[in-house]
């Protein structure tokens, strides 16, 4: 999720109701059934709402610092020096049990219907299976359950920004710029072959990169394509580009939805000095906060990819095009 912040230069009042032509699918997925939620997943996600989690979810307060598209960013609100916030959190422990659940029933079902995969983290069942139609009810309930975090997430940011600044969020512009999910299936079609087909499409580490007049597109971004949020590490930047008709055609309207680790997490612990790290960020005015000293040291600056190199490679591949730059100020970590 990204939502433009403070307009130093500019002050323009937005209506509450936009937010919802900025979200992919309108934050609700249709098919939803509560009855295939487990009670421990209930459980799990009942006081969750409204927080980040750990891992590599993230809100960022961060500076817009290189326009590329500059007809793009006028239309989307976006210029140079304006101040955003980046949002990185999902449906949390409520997600996580519907996919332990699952799990289990997707491993009976693969015996069932004598499937073999080349690694036993996989699992799967045929589309049109009770067990796979039942699986795809609860991950939209999952999904729709990421979307209301995000947006309370996103509620509650606004209400700090009016505190400090001792303005209302409508005037200092604070709109949603776009909330889209990753980590999900969709049901979409395609042409294989010469031929218009369905498919269910699972993005993994990637996000939807629809070029600009897809139907599938909100309102808000018929003429210019779907945002494409691709942030980097916390000491470097995050770029917001645009899908593109290529990604359709080449790659199931996909994109990469981050820089992608080069470290794993129990390297970093290894490797990296903390009080260092908290040295260096101080050099390049970053602030971090965290709930606990083993979430900064897993994310560090240098576990990842160079985010610059990552989206050349996109924008070379035709795949998306860049708009913007965003450099960190803050860092919030769960």
């Amino acid at each position: 999720m990204l939502v433009s912040g403070v307009r130093w230069a500019v002050e323009r009042g937005m209506a509450e109701e936009e937010d919802r032509l900025h979200c992919e699918e309108q934050g609700c997925l249709e098919g939803a059934d509560p009855d295939a939620i487990s009670e421990k997943a209930y459980r799990r996600g009942k006081d969750q709402q409204g927080t980040l989690g750990s891992g590599n979810h993230f809100l960022e307060i961060q500076e817009v610092t290189e326009i590329f598209d500059e007809s793009a960013a006028s239309e989307m609100g976006i210029f140079t020096g304006q101040v955003t916030v980046m949002i990185h959190s999902g449906s949390r422990g409520f997600g996580h049990q519907v996919c332990e659940d699952y799990l289990s029933l997707m491993q009976k079902a693969m015996v069932k219907y004598r499937i073999r995969l080349p690694d036993r983290q996989l699992a799967c069942a045929p589309l049109n299976s009770p067990e796979a139609e039942q699986y795809f009810s609860a991950m939209n309930a999952a999904a729709n359950y990421a979307w209301c975090n995000r947006q309370v997430l996103m509620h509650l940011v606004r209400q700090c920004f009016a505190k400090v600044f001792r303005r209302k969020w409508q005037e200092m512009g604070m709109r949603l710029i776009y909330d889209v999910a990753h980590n999900i299936a969709k049901k979409e079609t395609y042409v294989i072959d010469g031929k218009p087909t369905a498919l269910c499409v699972h993005r993994k580490g990637a996000t939807r990169a629809l070029g600009k007049g897809n139907p599938l597109l909100p309102p808000a971004y018929k003429d210019l394509g779907q945002p494409v949020i691709i942030p980097g590490d916390m000491g470097s930047a995050s770029y917001l580009l645009l899908g593109t008709r290529k990604a359709e055609e080449e790659t199931f309207s996909s994109t990469c939805h981050g820089a992608g680790r080069i470290m794993s997490r129990s390297e970093a612990l290894r490797t990296v000095d903390l009080n260092r790290l908290l040295a260096e960020m101080e050099k390049r005015n970053i602030k971090i906060r965290a709930a606990g000293k083993r979430t900064i040291v897993e994310e560090a600056p240098g576990v990842y990819k160079n985010i610059d190199d990552v989206v050349g490679v996109v924008v070379g591949a035709g795949i998306s095009r860049k708009v913007a730059r965003m450099r960190p100020l803050a860092v919030v970590k769960g």
